[in-house]
């Protein structure tokens, strides 16, 4: 008996055999019936989801002296945390502490800056190996003047992420998008978790924003913490 395959293009078609797909462990080995139809198959069947890749240490991006992390001067707050495993942690710059939600979905991270502030990168840390049913699988991102008025902008689906995960805030002209709040939701976890986790999270404005007019741009860590107004 023969498979019939399309490819992603509808007007070619592709024949495997019975066995080459029970090879794969596409269909399962069984005697064939007498009269049996050819069917069709198709690679999203059991075609894996990709997972997320590991995006760059946001540090590295700071020694660039091209952003600049402004997390420090926002208010953070959150839905829920179990004691012990809330704001602190998200932000203690240590990928072996979290926040850990206590509450029903969707999970909460409040940011809000006390003016308008140009916002480049939301970048979140997520650790599927160690974290397993509590490590987030869609992620939203929402932005406003207050609780109000927040808007949606960014919806990111995670599969079995294992490092930085960078989200770039643009408003429609390509531009830093400019905001006094930033939500961002936890709407669902791996294998349905209930709570979850965060180890960090980091917000981003661009350097020029905050630069001494128009000074070179520092790379090491000692010239850098000079290059702004405190």
């Amino acid at each position: 008996m023969w498979y019939l395959h399309p490819s992603q293009r509808p007007h070619r078609r592709y024949l495997f055999s019975t066995k080459q797909l029970q090879d794969q462990h596409v269909i399962p080995k069984k005697k064939p019936i007498k009269g049996e139809k050819s069917v069709w198959f198709s690679p999203k069947i059991n075609a894996m989801a990709t997972k997320t890749p590991a995006g760059e240490d946001p540090k590295k991006l700071e020694r660039t002296g091209r952003v600049r992390e402004i997390g420090s001067q926002a208010i953070w707050s959150l839905s829920s945390c179990k004691p012990g495993f809330g704001v602190d942690q998200l932000r203690d710059d240590n990928l072996e502490t979290y926040w850990q939600s206590d509450g029903s979905q969707p999970h909460l991270v409040n940011i809000q800056f006390r003016r308008k502030t140009a916002v480049k990168t939301v970048c979140i840390y997520a650790d599927y190996k160690a974290d397993e049913s509590y490590t987030p699988s869609r992620v939203s991102l929402r932005v406003g003047n207050n609780f109000h008025d927040l808007q949606e902008i960014r919806q990111l689906d995670l599969v079995e992420p294992g490092g930085w995960v960078h989200i770039p805030l643009e408003d429609p002209g390509g531009k830093p998008l400019r905001t006094f709040m930033i939500q961002m939701a936890v709407l669902a976890n791996h294998q349905n978790g209930r709570d979850t986790h965060l180890r960090q999270v980091r917000v981003y404005t661009p350097a020029e924003e905050m630069s001494l007019g128009n000074l070179p741009r520092f790379t090491t860590t000692d010239c850098l913490k000079y290059s702004t107004i405190r």
